[in-house]
């Protein structure tokens, strides 16, 4: 459970530390469960949404020695039950295959973070095979069932390409039930709080699989975060303050005991640690002395450290809750 204790009088009065104000509580850290490695910015698509501002034209990928920094720790680490793998799109990483043979080597469960299309890359279309043979949880990306709101977001064509990527996934046993997990994140096509979960899953896998022939196990809604190209996007829109009301007004105190960055630290490509991968982009590093880099990563350190935080949290707190596992109530 979240800290019932106050917040510091230190921490700057956002909407959101006054929202936790008024629940009577604060964020802290529990011990370290999921090492979340971003690796790197670069990406095939350019989605208008995008947290990351990823795209082809960004060259910021990992080098080798925070990337063998990560195994090490993941080797050393029992505690350490999952890595989650991201980036823009991690499979462009010329060791992106590498570290999810060696994490699962090292007794993780391994989640990868796919935006599908990016198996018709050169190179790429033998991505379902090492999915398979490496046992990993493919959590993919797709904002809607409906072509034209699919597209709108990530770009012309892309929920076509999206659909051929689910069908590789498929036929390699993803998404029939059975040990090969495939979970489909669907985020908010504006400046609104996505579908009830539940509702969104029941109609995205009755659609898919009618229309389409596809299936999936589960299904992850994100409410879109106000940073990246979604925040200025707002603004451009003259919708920002509207969103962020809304978001407030939505703020839910029972969503806090389960928020990600509670039993995770994100690893920027470049090493530095963050509480989630959202601080991460906002250049928010750890509230801590020590361990703020995954070169002197540190369990007992970074157990009860408080979390940094701002007005975007209240994206992963308005509502049901939002985060990198889908809604949190």
């Amino acid at each position: 459970m979240a800290s019932a204790a106050p917040l510091s009088r230190s921490q700057p009065a956002t909407r959101f530390a006054r929202r936790l104000a008024q629940a009577g509580q604060e964020l802290r850290a529990d011990r370290v469960v999921t090492l979340q490695v971003n690796l790197g910015r670069i990406c095939n698509q350019a989605c208008r949404h995008c947290h990351v501002e990823a795209s082809p034209a960004r060259t910021e990928i990992m080098d080798d020695d925070v990337l063998e920094t990560c195994l090490d720790v993941l080797a050393r680490q029992d505690e350490i039950a999952t890595l989650d793998i991201t980036a823009g799109a991690p499979e462009l990483h010329p060791r992106f295959r590498e570290l999810v043979t060696r994490g699962r080597a090292a007794g993780k469960a391994v989640m990868v973070r796919h935006n599908l299309t990016v198996q018709l890359e050169p190179g790429q279309a033998d991505l379902p095979e090492l999915f398979a043979r490496a046992g990993v949880e493919v959590v993919a990306s797709l904002p809607h069932y409906v072509a034209e709101t699919t597209d709108r977001q990530r770009g012309p064509g892309v929920f076509e390409k999206s659909i051929h990527g689910l069908r590789a996934l498929n036929a390699v046993g993803y998404g029939q039930g059975g040990a090969l997990k495939l979970t489909l994140i669907a985020n908010a096509a504006g400046a609104f709080l996505p579908a009830r979960q539940e509702d969104l899953e029941r109609d995205m896998r009755d659609h898919l699989a009618r229309a389409h022939g596809v299936t999936f196990d589960r299904l992850f809604t994100f409410t879109n975060m106000p940073i990246g190209r979604f925040a200025d996007w707002l603004r451009r829109a003259g919708l920002e303050e509207e969103y962020m009301c809304k978001l407030e007004a939505a703020f839910n105190p029972h969503t806090l005991s389960s928020v990600m960055c509670r039993s995770l630290v994100s690893v920027n490509y470049d090493g530095r640690l963050h509480d989630c991968d959202f601080n991460q982009m906002l250049d928010l590093g750890l509230a801590t002395a020590r361990s703020r880099a995954i070169f002197d990563f540190d369990q007992e350190t970074l157990a009860g450290r408080p979390i940094r935080t701002g007005d975007h949290c209240l994206g992963c707190t308005a509502g049901a809750g939002s985060s990198c596992g889908g809604a949190l109530t």
